[in-house]
């Protein structure tokens, strides 16, 4: 039976119901609370049905498919989404854009911008411990930092020395007065505040010198005493003045100056008077260069999943480094394996034999999700739909990875990890910048695709509500499944983890007033929670979860307003396969005994509460 028009007819969602799930949560780590789910194993799943299994809360972790139950979990999870064309990104958003941008074009040094981590690292340490510790990471980071300071004092040296002897050339040659004392030339650093005053364009400039202002003072004040014992010649007197000018002589001064730095690796130019350095063009050249899909394609340029060419232009120096963002469907790379491994071990302190080739695999390689290929219309990007790995490189350099599910209607963010070596870039904030960008532009091709989903919303996890900061997002509600602003949830999710968003009733007795508190401070304080940690958590089907049926008797059982009532509920329509048969069970009920088919029923009925009505009767229930 076909599940999806998108996909061939022999093609459908098969799951194993797992039951439910007691599993110590990955994100409290509460010994004495526990994570509680309904699991599926999914041997193999249509995008379409994964999209609707998406929009009643249910998330996968490679073929284990989970859903919290909202009621009794430690950490209710909701999903949360945004639409790509309404998103509106914050001031800390746009700042880490710049960043890497700043990075790529040569401006943003690695050992500066680790030392600026470090001291805000120190900064917040200080307001807790009143006394300083010094560390062997601080006093490197101080030791990179004078580097560079000498290394900029000494740049600034050489070309005061530069122009000094282009003044000499210009006394020997008689175009200053070789009879008085000119200033010694002074090259100074231009300031990123200075630069924002200062014409369009200036972005570039890096140092700047004032010695034609000096000079022309020094030969002003001659030619004043010279006027006073001789005033017979006025003409030439003036003419003299005028070719003294600031503007003039620092003309005189960058010609025969243009060649000798440019061997230093700058340029120079003359405006109003100011000798200024910049940075050589192909240094400053923009980096968000945009090629047609022939010339990419030809060039062997690899492209991002929305057809964007991100490569640096091959003219640039090498101080310009080269970005590029590759697709591929999900399988094993041993480079990203060895990544995964690093990042876990140094950003999580994950124990090295936690970390193996097996749990990889099985948490971010392997995926039930039906390849669609794409097929030309406007109904599947140019990508196609599936699973997908998104590689993040710098110079060639793997230094981060996106774990990423296209759906008809979404791009569903899964996992991401990165070299730690690169913390300074919050790659993990620029990738989530990245694929709403990409939604927004494959549009265009699939209409339908329109929503950027982050996974779970946690709030009473400091470290999840970062997905928040991504505005406008909604949340799905967990008994109705509708979506509702982040900004009317969040003063009900304040006052209790577990809220029924969709009852009119809880909203109605919403405190209006905090909602409006709340609203104003949410970008604010969002933006300031770290998120380079804090991705989904892994969940697997057999070594870390237990069967709840064996807990405490005590237990209480799932409220029927929640799960609905089971004992009532008509499986008669139920897609379910047996020994390769796909039937409804209204037509296999007689080939069960009266036990087999009560337990089978009442599993059915379970089953069908958790997947929805329209699911169960699409996915394959798989019974042996």
């Amino acid at each position: 039976m076909a599940s999806s028009s998108r996909t061939n007819p022999r093609k459908e969602s098969v799951v194993v119901d797992c039951g439910r799930r007691r599993t110590t949560c990955g994100y409290c780590r509460s010994p004495r609370r526990s994570s509680i789910s309904h699991g599926l194993w999914a041997h193999s799943l249509t995008v379409d049905d994964y999209q609707g299994l998406l929009d009643r809360g249910w998330r996968r972790s490679g073929c284990f498919l989970y859903k919290p139950e909202m009621e009794r979990t430690c950490c209710p999870s909701y999903t949360i989404r945004l639409k790509a064309s309404d998103f509106v990104p914050s001031k800390e958003q746009v700042r880490v854009s710049r960043r890497l941008q700043r990075y790529l074009d040569g401006s943003l040094d690695a050992k500066r911008a680790n030392t600026s981590e470090d001291a805000t690292t120190s900064k917040k340490s200080e307001s807790c411990v009143r006394h300083k510790v010094s560390s062997p990471k601080s006093e490197e980071s101080l030791s990179a930092s004078k580097e560079e300071q000498n290394e900029v004092e000494n740049i600034l040296r050489h070309l005061s020395d530069q122009i000094n002897k282009i003044v000499q050339m210009l006394i020997e040659k008689g175009e200053f007065p070789s009879h008085i004392v000119l200033p010694k030339p002074l090259v100074r650093k231009v300031s990123q505040g200075k630069k924002k005053l200062l014409a369009s364009g200036s972005e570039d400039m890096l140092y700047s010198s004032n010695i034609a202002f000096q000079i022309a003072a020094s030969i002003k004040r001659t030619q004043s005493g010279d006027k006073n014992r001789n005033n017979s010649q006025p003409s030439q007197n003036g003419e003299k003045e005028n070719a003294s000018s600031p503007k003039i002589i620092a003309e005189k001064l960058v010609v025969p100056l243009d060649p000798m730095v440019k061997s230093s690796g700058f340029s120079v130019r003359a405006c109003n008077g100011h000798i200024n350095f910049y940075a050589p063009t192909e240094q400053v050249c923009q980096s968000e260069c945009v090629q047609s899909a022939e010339t990419s394609k030809k060039s062997g340029m690899k492209r991002d999943i929305g057809g964007n060419c991100l490569s640096s232009p091959p003219h640039c120096q090498v101080k310009k480094r080269k970005f590029e963002i590759r697709m591929n469907r999900s399988s094993f790379d041993p480079e990203e394996f060895a990544l995964y491994r690093r990042y876990q071990l140094k950003v999580h302190n994950d124990k090295p034999d936690h970390v193996t080739e097996t749990s990889y695999r099985r948490f971010l390689v392997d995926t039930p999700l039906l390849f669609v290929s794409p097929t030309g219309d406007s109904t599947v990007p140019p990508c196609g739909f599936g699973s997908f790995h998104q590689q993040y490189l710098i110079d060639g350099k793997l230094v981060a990875v996106g774990v990423i599910d296209v759906l008809p209607k979404c791009l569903s963010s899964k996992y991401l990890f990165w070299d730690p070596d690169f913390a300074f870039l919050s790659l993990g904030k620029y990738s989530a910048l990245q694929e709403i960008g990409w939604v927004k532009e494959n549009q265009a091709h699939c209409p339908s695709l329109q929503y950027y989903y982050l996974g779970y919303y946690i709030h009473s996890c400091n470290k999840m509500r970062y997905k928040a900061s991504y505005r406008p997002s909604e949340l799905l509600c967990p008994l109705c499944y509708q979506w509702v602003s982040f900004d009317i949830a969040r003063p009900l999710l304040d006052k209790r983890p577990y809220v029924v968003l969709s009852d009119s009733s809880v909203l109605k007795n919403g405190d209006s007033s905090l909602h409006q508190a709340t609203e104003d401070s949410t970008e604010r304080h969002l933006d300031d929670i770290d998120q380079e940690d804090a991705n989904d958590v892994r969940m697997d089907e057999d070594e870390q979860t237990v069967d709840s049926e064996e807990s405490s008797d005590d237990e209480p059982e799932l409220e029927t307003t929640a799960y609905g009532n089971a004992e009532n509920c008509d499986v008669s329509r139920v897609l379910v396969g047996v020994e390769g048969t796909c039937l409804r069970y209204r037509d296999l009920r007689n080939a069960f005994g009266p036990e087999g088919r009560q337990y089978l029923e009442t599993q059915l009925q379970k089953y069908k509460n958790v997947v929805g009505p329209e699911l169960s009767e699409r996915m394959v229930y798989s019974v042996g």
